[in-house]
This record gives structure tokens, sequence and C-alpha cells, in this order.
């Protein structure tokens, strides 16, 4: 039985919630979002509170997947996603210039990734890169493509890794020792 599914999501004041057959509409202050929900998992707004159900019992996976997404689009209405890269290494620094995003991050040119139109991205330092934006799958999406630029490196620490991951060090060869 799904656990997550069946928790209420709550619709704060200026979100709206429609349905259209199998394409699910959250509109809010800060936009809105679409997203197709399997027609077998029924929705209902009571009290200000959006409930999924589901109508038979192989159908309890999608409900729990429909009020993830749904729950994510309500939160990216309001409050929006946001999500802190460190760019680490000795020289390694970002910047944006105009709709790109311009590294560099120890190769012999800068790396320039070309910035979504629906998404905002920020460097408050040379070593930071904040992205922002209602959708939470673009904005993941987004981090990885910068983070695939120059993957975190085990042994020295360098590469560009999401502020708050755990990262595991891992030691170096050793010389022989003497006998």
């Amino acid at each position: 039985m799904s656990r997550i599914g069946n928790k209420p999501i709550k619709l704060e004041a200026g979100v709206t919630f429609e349905r259209n057959g199998d394409v699910v509409t959250i509109t809010g202050p800060k936009g809105t979002l679409s997203e197709v929900v399997d027609k077998n998992v029924k929705t209902e707004v009571k009290d200000g509170e959006l409930h999924f159900t589901y109508s038979n019992e192989a159908y309890n996976a999608k409900q729990g997947l429909a009020r993830a997404l749904a729950n994510n689009m309500v939160v990216g209405v309001t409050k929006g996603w946001e999500k802190k890269l460190v760019v680490a290494g000795v020289g390694y620094k970002a910047q944006v210039n105009g709709n790109k995003l311009v590294m560099g991050l120890g190769y012999s040119h800068p790396i320039e990734v070309e910035i979504p139109s629906d998404l905002k991205v920020s460097c408050p330092s040379a070593t930071e890169i904040v992205v922002s934006g209602i959708d939470k799958q673009k904005v993941g999406q987004f981090c990885a493509i910068i983070r695939s630029k120059r993957p975190y490196e085990p042994y020295h620490g360098y590469g560009i890794h999401v502020d708050g991951e755990r990262l595991v060090r891992k030691v170096g060869k050793t010389a022989k020792g003497k006998k």
C-alpha cells in the first residue's frame, strides 16, 4: 500500500489545480507546470487539499508517483527550487555571460554551457554556481549537465559537486617502505 500517495497535498492561497484527461496542471504565483498522470489514478480537491486515489491495486505505485510529481510542482510554483554547486580546484572558476555559463575547469579552453530560458543561474562568487527555477526536474538535469563537464575527482578533490553532498576522498598510492 502506498504511504506517500495517501498523504494529501495542501494547496496554498493562489495555487490552482486542474486536470484535463491525463494532464495535471498546477498554477501558482511563480508560473504554471504540467505533468502527465496515469488515467487510473484519480484526483480530488477537498478543503484546499489535493488527494490521490487509485482504482485498482496494480496502480498503487503510480499513485505515489503522481502525488510526488504533483507535490514537486506545488512547491515549484510557490517557493521554487534551488541547487548550489561548488567548483573546487586550483584556478577553477565560473561566471555568467549573457545566457551562457562560462567555466574555467583546467582545460586549454573555457567550457560554455547555454542556460535554458526557464532557469536562472547566478555566480555569487567565482567558485559557486546557483541554479534556480520552478521545475525540479529541469533544475536537477541542468546541474547534472554542469557537473558532467568536470566530475568530482576523489584523489585530489577537484571538480564540481553539489553543496552539502557527501564526498569520499581516496588515499593515493604510496611508495614502498624501507625494509
